[in-house]
């Protein structure tokens, strides 16, 4: 089932399982994960995967956790698919505002 979030005048939306299965295992929500798109820094870069067309954002919660988000945009929405903390090589991408693998 869809869940539509609103966050600072945006809307977010994703599957609940999907959402608890990304809590389990990497131990972020993604109510937390939709906080990312208002680092002012955050940097965002294609992850598309199996001809799907994919986006992800690398960038700071509002408690200063460092996350990547892999999401897609749909209708006005951004649509999160998995969040968790980032790699030493995808920390090292935010800082030198990269935007590539």
């Amino acid at each position: 089932m869809d869940y539509v979030f609103e966050l600072e005048e945006s809307k977010f939306e994703w599957d609940t399982d999907k959402a608890l299965s990304n809590y389990r295992k990497h131990g972020v929500t993604f109510e937390v994960a939709a906080e990312v798109f208002f680092d002012p820094f955050h940097v965002v870069g294609d992850a598309s995967a199996n001809q799907e067309q994919r986006d992800f954002a690398i960038g700071y919660c509002f408690e200063e956790d460092l996350l990547i988000v892999i999401h897609i945009e749909r209708s006005q929405r951004i649509r999160i698919i998995s969040a968790r903390p980032v790699t030493p090589r995808e920390r090292s991408m935010y800082e030198k505002g990269q935007s590539s693998f």
